[in-house]
């Protein structure tokens, strides 16, 4: 939906790093990391031999401290007791505390210096609690602070005893700035706001009442039901107080606050409404279903769309605006440009497929790139203009631009993706006759230009795949498919990416299991499965088994007709957002999808409201690029999901559902276990006007074992916590709500002749 507009929002942003190449941009950092390096490599014997706790040849001051080289990018930093870590390079980078060692990697730190090699360095005297509580005032009280407490971490965070989510009173109450809200509140991490289950973290509350007072305050899930509380004394003025958290629970979290007698509420902040502060725990799957073994990594089923530059000393658009938010939510797919108007926009012959395209953030190879090709410099365009509505007046300049475009993609493969198997590339994005990028000439003219795409790129890149056709909704790539299919496209394609919009607005109301044509008979016949089976017979119509099914963007935003305010959304939109993105995104993936994007990272604007899975903190409107963002129960459902889904085949819908039911089967790569993703749906007890029932329930009796078995299975939460669910005579009695469940299960040959296979789909 926004790629275009995403690209030219952030391109005047990006100034001189688009002008005059990322090497510029990046000069500051190298630097910085070059002070590091010569220290490290003139010293390296001696930081083998000398500890943190003596000087060395090896120290170095930063920000005014000792520090101790101890560890590359990639090891491990090892020292007695606790300490501060100083992860990056002189001028960019982030210390945290721990206890004992520290993995000196991005997964822990997040990126304070992108496209550029970091280093770890210790303290050399312990960590003191009260420095980050200091510097944490500090920052509180700098001018320029963020209007929600910037507070640091404190340093040697406990996490409280016991299980569930859990905060002890307050550790640390210093003085904070004088200016500002009555009531602030904020949970400091890595820019996320997601944290990991039973770690501890700071709960940071920011306080100004004109006399003593008590705070109140709460913490509810993603069903808004209270999962902690507590009271404790603050003194008169300015007053930042901080208490240590951690949680068991994996899931959404909102907090919220007032005083006894200045009463008052959390103020909004951009797209959040008021009375809320945000944060997420990311839950720990591994227990039932260990790390998958990635034969390719391009067999990851996820991706995303949206940008937040968060990391310590970052902003739109210099740094890494993918890490650590996508690392951390289980998305390994983003788009990159090789768009014709974009490399060559005056004339032909200036993009050099043998220097190096590729930006920094995509060369660690662990998130891997949709290779965008739409649209045509106005110097080819039979309109005068860059366009995306023509062929272009000489399709073999075309052919040649796509060769070009084709060993650059293969270099780049074979150097920073080595474990990927085929490069992908998407020739048109949303063409449709009433959207932002119509297809304006004629159907022959659009195969040809798919010729010239699939006969450049083949020329040069023996491991294309080159996609279409990219239509809005997915009942228009079947319509389209249907009139293109047997004019040809079918010879130059070698997968399919479509979007997987369903509706006249994809919302909480318009859900994926009906549609809102009641020409279309209403529910079932209209709605997103039934739709994905006419373009799974397309696909097999006209084009080779086997073909990839891409869905490279669906999104689920707020309501038709509501906005961005004080007092919307509410705990139950955003309950129900989290549940409509979890279930669009399974029917995509369980009716045939190889792999399906999420849209949109944080809110943004020139769109209908909510469709990003973060707030963003600082515009009302929502901006591309955030710079603070925090999670939406979407963005906790999309964690739990990926880490349950990827690395798995679709096995297909359960056969003989009852009405209502929705069930979904896959199987992890390795002919490994059984997830069954299972949920209900009414529209009577989900609409905006009486609410949207999170009690409604069905009850389904699941085989997951031979008759005669008895035992126990796992069972996930939408937020991906895990309980044991017994059965018997192979059967687990389960009961079902709006919100997805997945079951995990052993015994694979139950499910042979239970599913229906998708028509046409070949595992990859």
């Amino acid at each position: 939906m926004s790629n275009l507009r995403e690209y030219r929002a952030l391109r005047p942003l990006a100034g001189a790093c688009a002008a005059h190449g990322l090497a510029l941009c990046v000069a500051a950092s190298a630097a910085a990391f070059i002070l590091l390096g010569i220290v490290s490599s003139s010293c390296s014997a001696a930081a083998a031999s000398a500890g943190p706790d003596s000087a060395s040849n090896a120290d170095l001051t930063v920000d005014g401290r000792k520090w101790t080289l101890c560890a590359a990018e990639y090891g491990t930093c090892r020292f007695s007791g606790t300490r501060d870590v100083l992860y990056g390079t002189v001028e960019q980078h982030v210390v945290k505390t721990f206890s004992n060692s520290a993995d000196c990697n991005n997964g822990v730190f997040g990126d304070p210096a992108p496209g550029v090699e970091k280093r770890c360095a210790v303290a050399l005297t312990a960590a003191d609690s009260s420095t980050a509580a200091k510097a944490a005032a500090a920052a509180s009280a700098s001018k320029d602070s963020a209007p929600e407490s910037a507070a640091t971490v404190p340093t040697a965070l406990k996490a409280p005893p016991g299980q569930g989510l859990r905060c002890a009173a307050p550790s640390s109450q210093v003085r904070a700035a004088a200016n500002g809200e009555l009531l602030e509140a904020d949970t400091p991490s890595d820019g996320t706001r997601l944290f990991a289950a039973d770690k501890p973290f700071a709960l940071v509350f920011t306080t100004r009442p004109t006399q003593n007072d008590t705070l109140n305050w709460q913490i509810r899930d993603s069903w808004n039901a209270v999962r902690a509380s507590g009271r404790f004394p603050v003194a008169a003025g300015a007053t930042l107080s901080t208490l240590s958290c951690a949680s068991t629970i994996a899931g959404y979290f909102a907090v919220s606050a007032s005083l006894e007698r200045a009463h008052g509420q959390l103020e909004s902040r951009g797209t959040r409404p008021a009375g809320i502060a945000t944060f997420g725990v990311l839950p720990d799957t591994s227990a039932a279903l260990p790390a998958i073994r990635f034969p390719y990594e391009d067999l990851h089923r996820f991706g995303g769309q949206g940008t937040a530059y968060i990391a310590p000393g970052q902003h739109c658009c210099d740094g890494d605006g993918y890490r650590p938010v996508y690392t951390a939510l289980g998305l390994s797919w983003a788009n990159d440009n090789r768009n014709w108007y974009m490399e060559e926009p005056k004339n032909a012959g200036t993009f050099d497929p043998a220097s190096t395209q590729l930006l920094p953030y995509f060369r660690r190879g662990d998130i891997m790139r949709l290779i965008q090709l739409d649209g045509i410099p106005q110097w080819v365009s039979p309109t005068g203009k860059e366009t995306h509505s023509y062929a272009p007046t000489s399709l073999a300049q075309m052919k040649d631009y796509m060769a070009k475009v084709g060993a650059e993609s293969n270099r780049t493969r074979m150097t920073y993706f080595p474990k990927q198997r085929d490069n992908y590339y998407q020739v048109t994005w949303e063409p449709d006759a009433d959207g932002g990028l119509p297809w304006r000439d004629t159907d022959a003219n659009f195969v040809a230009m798919y010729k010239a795409v699939w006969e450049g790129i083949h020329q040069t890149d023996p491991h294309a795949v080159v996609m279409g056709v990219t239509y809005a909704s997915v009942q228009a790539n079947v319509e389209w498919m249907r009139r293109l299919g047997p004019i040809g496209i079918g010879r130059y394609m070698d997968g399919m990416t479509i979007h997987g919009y369903y509706d006249f607005g994809t919302t909480p109301s318009h859900p994926p299991e009906r549609v809102a044509d009641p020409g279309k008979q209403g529910t079932v016949p209209g709605a997103l499965p039934a739709a994905m089976r006419a373009l799974r017979h397309e696909l097999h119509q006209y084009l080779k088994p086997g073909a990839p099914l891409f869905v490279t963007e669906t999104g689920i935003s707020y309501d038709i007709g509501q906005a961005y305010g004080k007092n919307y959304p509410g705990a139950n939109v955003l309950y129900a957002q989290a549940a409509v993105v979890a279930r669009t995104h399974l029917i995509l993936l369980g009716e045939g999808a190889d792999m399906t994007y999420v849209f949109y990272l944080a809110d943004m604007p020139d769109t209908a409201p909510g469709y990003g899975i973060f707030f963003e903190l600082d515009h009302p409107d929502g901006a591309y690029g955030a710079a603070r963002i925090s999670p939406k129960p979407a963005a906790l459902a999309v964690a739990a999901m990926t880490r349950i889904i990827d690395g798995t085949d679709t096995l297909g819908p359960l056969k003989a559902l009852p009405k209502g039911v929705y069930a979904y089967a896959f199987r992890r790569l390795g002919g490994g276990k059984i997830v069954t993703a299972l949920w209900t749906h009414d529209n009577d007890a989900w609409n905006a006007q009486t609410g949207f029932s999170a009690s409604q329930s069905a009850d389904y009796r699941l085989r997951v074992d031979a008759p005669g078995t008895s035992g126990e299975v796992t069972a996930f939460d939408m937020m991906g916590n895990a309980s044991s669910l017994p059965y018997r005579d192979g059967v687990a009695n389960l009961k079902l709500s709006p919100a997805p469940i997945y079951v995990v299960s052993a015994n694979a040959g139950v499910f042979k002749d239970a599913v229906m296979t998708p028509e046409g789909y070949v595992p990859r």
